[in-house]
């Protein structure tokens, strides 16, 4: 699948998840298909936490559905992060793992081993719920099943994608220092939620 057009076809089927995406092309796939400025945060210079900040939302508040994006060189530096995953078991966390087979932020540097098999490891994880797609066609049906109504725990969707062009990797980064960003996602939970993030209200 086109990298952009996966992200558009998601855009489409999103109601009301908060996402967070990882450093490098999913930051910049997701801003230039939805321009969210509020439900987004854009987790930069993530180091294969995206997830782990994703878990966190997730937990403390099940209320909210979240998506969280990571690419598959962040994923090789910290597979683990499955286990503590399959620990929370959150229903309202689907971890999406973009499958591009390069370091896409490090300008398409090739991974050490090409062929793994992602969502064997995460079955391999004790992980139940694992889904793959390599077909946008397969994707626009059936994504929306895969994440409405999940009561059974934590989903794990595999997206094989064709790695940026050298045109793709000019598209713009998510124009938001840390803590604007910060600040823009914080108030949106709060006005969703009730809770309060930052101490006080406005």
């Amino acid at each position: 699948m086109n990298y952009v057009d996966c992200f558009r076809a998601l855009a489409r089927r999103r109601t009301d998840q908060l996402v967070v995406t990882s450093a490098g092309n999913s930051g910049q796939a997701w801003w230039a298909a939805t321009r969210d400025t509020e439900a987004t945060f854009y987790l930069d210079a993530s180091m294969s936490l995206a997830t782990m900040f994703a878990s966190g939302l997730a937990l403390a508040r099940p209320e909210l559905d979240v998506w969280a994006f990571m690419g598959d060189g962040a994923f090789c530096m910290n597979p683990g992060m499955l286990m503590v995953e399959r620990a929370l078991n959150l229903p309202n966390l689907t971890h999406i793992l973009v499958s591009n087979r390069v370091y896409g932020a490090s300008s398409n540097a090739a991974l050490p081993r090409h062929d793994n098999d992602y969502a064997a490891i995460a079955r391999a994880m004790g992980l139940e719920r694992v889904f793959e797609f390599g077909a946008l066609d397969a994707l626009e049906r059936d994504f929306p099943s895969v994440v409405a109504g999940n009561v059974r725990g934590h989903t794990f969707v595999v997206l094989e994608v064709e790695p940026f062009s050298d045109a793709e990797q000019k598209l713009e980064q998510p124009p938001f220092d840390g803590p604007e960003l910060k600040y823009r996602f914080g108030r949106h939970i709060e006005a969703r939620t009730g809770c309060n993030i930052f101490g006080y209200r406005l």
